[in-house]
């Protein structure tokens, strides 16, 4: 992404209801595979550090370290902080670390910027323990491309089974995947696709409070959702969880 993606991603993401809403459901996924027991977790294209620095005071057992391939983005998670965490400059393609050195691995909405995602998932399973988890986010449906994605830098968007294929054929077992954002794709789909788009710029802003918290409502709705129910059939967004065996 541009420079100024990650200083604006910077400013937001600790308020912004998609951010919060994303790293609810890392959260949940990360405190039911790995519990309150200490576990060294990898963000792995960790950006400006917003889940690490959301979590880390909040699972204190839990030792985090982050890499991102852009120096700014490391930069700025440093200069943001988050619960001692060791951030690192490298590609997810690439990661500087040892055969079976994590418990779990999160990368959210990451693997879509990344030209050989399968070469990714592959380095997420290499750097997992046996038994470790893979919690991954990624944006819903190619059909819906549009002017967002182009001033993040996107090379794709999914389907749903895409995604399953792609971890287990790197190994994984045990995957679980489902749409989410499903109250707000009405939205989202007008926004991108109806209505006129703005110049270089990502739809990665803080709206007005009673937005934010309408927004922040639709989110906990679609969470009890999830557990009471199961997988949500639609939505802009797809989460994912796995096991390496």
């Amino acid at each position: 992404m541009e420079a100024a993606e990650y200083r604006k991603l910077a400013e937001v993401e600790d308020a912004m209801w998609y951010f919060r809403a994303l790293h609810a459901h890392a959260e949940r996924a990360l405190t039911d595979g790995l519990g309150e027991r200490n576990a060294a977790v990898l963000d792995a294209g960790c950006g400006t550090g917003g889940l690490i620095r959301r979590l880390a005071p909040r699972r204190p057992a839990w030792k985090w370290t982050g890499v991102d391939i852009e120096p700014i983005a490391c930069a700025l998670a440093r200069e943001r902080g988050g619960g001692g965490a060791e951030i690192r400059e490298a590609s997810v393609t690439a990661l500087p670390f040892g055969d079976g050195t994590f418990d779990a691995v999160v990368s959210a909405d990451v693997l879509y910027h990344v030209e050989d995602d399968g070469a990714a998932v592959r380095e997420f399973f290499r750097v997992l323990r046996p038994g470790g988890l893979v919690v991954i986010n990624v944006p819903a449906y190619p059909w819906l491309w549009s002017y967002h994605d182009e001033a993040v830098h996107a090379r794709r968007r999914y389907g749903r089974y895409e995604v399953v294929v792609t971890l287990r054929t790197a190994g994984f077992t045990a995957v679980r995947a489902t749409h989410w954002n499903a109250l707000p794709l009405p939205l989202v789909v007008a926004r991108r696709k109806l209505f006129s788009a703005p110049r270089d710029s990502s739809d990665v802003r803080l709206f007005p409070a009673p937005v934010e918290a309408a927004f922040n409502a639709a989110m906990a709705l679609e969470r009890a959702w999830l557990r009471g129910v199961g997988r949500l059939p639609f939505g802009s967004s797809i989460f994912a969880v796995a096991r390496k065996p």
